[in-house]
């Protein structure tokens, strides 16, 4: 029995790219216990950045795992990956089912609370080839998901529940920036994990 069929979930995106939104896609329980695993065991770090010459250390963490020792390349820095875990495996696994994409690397993030987000941006690095697949799952926090499209500023947005699964897809990448909004609200940890392929 396919639970998730694409054909009745719809496009978030009004054009110019494909983002579905699955939803939770595992029970409450599950989604604590991976939290608390994550949490625990992912060489976190601090992620680090060169913007305009200036080199930036974040307070978010980061993590980058995958089926080889990739290289990644964004924000001018470059990080080398991981060997999953077993608990990233469990997950892929399930990612891959319910999405139908087969994935090979994942980078991971760890936002400490509400004031720690992501800036506007796309995930379009030459690694990761053109119109890329790539599925965002959220643990811990709750937190509002943002699109904007690059040539006419229109903007979506919705919050992404821990357990939930989000698609982005065909020409996403190259026509819509998206962000993670700072906000006062949420005063706990948020980890998303970006499920991708490195096209070597």
């Amino acid at each position: 029995m396919d639970l998730f069929n694409t054909n009745t979930l719809s496009n978030i995106l009004p054009y110019d790219g494909e983002v579905v939104y699955y939803g939770k896609i595992i029970s409450k329980e599950k989604a604590f216990s991976y939290y608390e695993q994550l949490l625990q065991n992912i060489e976190w770090r601090n992620d680090e950045a060169n913007i305009f010459g200036k080199h930036i250390v974040t307070k978010r963490k980061v993590a980058w795992y995958g089926n080889d020792n990739y290289f990644y390349t964004y924000s001018n820095t470059t990080k080398q990956a991981l060997l999953w875990t077993a608990e990233l495996l469990e997950l892929k696994a399930i990612i891959e089912e319910v999405s139908g994409v087969k994935y090979n690397s994942c980078l991971l993030n760890l936002y400490h609370d509400g004031s720690e987000g992501m800036a506007w941006h796309s995930d379009d690095e030459k690694s990761l080839g053109k119109h890329t697949t790539i599925a965002s799952f959220s643990l811990g926090a709750d937190r509002k998901f943002s699109f904007k499209h690059k040539a006419t500023k229109q903007t979506v947005s919705l919050v992404l529940e821990k357990g939930s699964l989000l698609v982005m897809k065909g020409a996403t990448q190259t026509n819509w920036l998206h962000r993670l909004p700072p906000t006062k609200k949420v005063k706990s940890p948020r980890i998303n994990l970006t499920f991708r392929t490195i096209v070597e």
